[in-house]
């Protein structure tokens, strides 16, 4: 019987690799922030459209303000997760060292992120209200 285990193993593995593999190579480029709301508080229209993401396909990310590199880090994702999942920590800039966990949803536009510090629970929901601190930023692709 674990000779039959090891292969059915291996093959998950693989499956889960090749689905981050496809999930980061949609996420690479660069996300011009629409929207951006934290603990149920909505950023004002000409602060957002300041704000972009580039990510690398590594899961290396920055954050730019008006093209001014804010914060960086790095990001592990899990697409066969439901909903999809992803661990980020900052290791440059503002929060260096921070670490967050959150869900996200990929389009090939657009993409929706729901994350909280890692203090407090994992979203389950793309939501963002005074209760649950979460943050929901959604973006669309310009690169």
């Amino acid at each position: 019987m674990a000779g039959f285990a090891f292969p059915l193993a291996a093959h998950a593995d693989d499956a889960t690799d090749r689905a981050v593999q496809k999930d980061r190579k949609k996420l690479q480029g660069t996300w011009q922030v629409t929207s951006l709301v934290i603990a149920g508080n909505k950023a004002k229209n000409e602060d957002v459209k300041k704000l972009t993401v580039v990510n690398g396909d590594d899961g290396t990310w920055s954050v730019r303000s008006e093209d001014k590199e804010t914060s960086k880090g790095t990001s592990t994702i899990s697409p066969r997760a439901t909903p999809k999942t992803i661990d980020f920590t900052a290791t440059e800039g503002g929060g260096s060292g921070d670490q967050f966990v959150g869900i996200y949803q990929l389009g090939k536009k657009n993409r929706k992120l729901c994350f909280v510090r890692n203090d407090k629970d994992r979203p389950t929901d793309f939501t963002s209200t005074p209760e649950n601190q979460h943050i929901l930023v959604t973006f669309k692709r310009i690169e």
